[in-house]
């Protein structure tokens, strides 16, 4: 993956609906060109897929939580997180260092609606307790890091 791969990643992250044309205005390559290396940025899985940004709020999903999964001692964590991925309001899944296994980003309609969701990660096999962290707004989420920038750390 060179430079121009990472251009095309960013112009397809910032729109994922760019024709192959638009992208190569965008860094320099024709249509063609870009059409082949988005085939191998697909191919070799560096591209995993294309969807839509929705907005959770406008279609009714005004409660965003982050959930910590703290396991029992004998909890097998292919079979937690299989049982996660069955619930609908669990939107992304994460495998932590500490003394969480899991953390999980849920998003529901209302409180109600949240506190449901807890009872059922609960008694999921393997979920001693959980952690929950309740969202009051977002600042930025998804934000587009194709690993290309330098960071001023010091």
């Amino acid at each position: 993956m060179d430079a121009l791969d990472r251009q095309i990643i960013a112009a397809l992250r910032a729109n994922g609906r760019a024709t192959y044309a638009d992208l190569g205005r965008q860094v320099g390559l024709s249509a063609s060109a870009v059409h082949e290396r988005v085939g191998k940025l697909e191919s070799s899985g560096v591209i995993v897929g294309y969807h839509a940004v929705v907005d959770p709020s406008a279609v009714g999903l005004g409660v965003t939580a982050l959930i910590g999964i703290h396991p029992t001692d004998i909890a097998d964590d292919n079979e937690v997180a299989d049982a996660l991925s069955e619930l609908v309001e669990v939107e992304s899944c994460y495998r932590v260092a500490g003394d969480e296994s899991f953390i999980v980003k849920v998003r529901v309609a209302t409180v109600d609606d949240l506190e449901r969701s807890l009872g059922r990660l609960r008694r999921i096999p393997g979920v001693a307790r959980t952690r929950t962290t309740v969202v009051l707004s977002t600042r930025f989420e998804g934000r587009p890091n194709t690993g290309d920038e330098e960071s001023d750390v010091t």
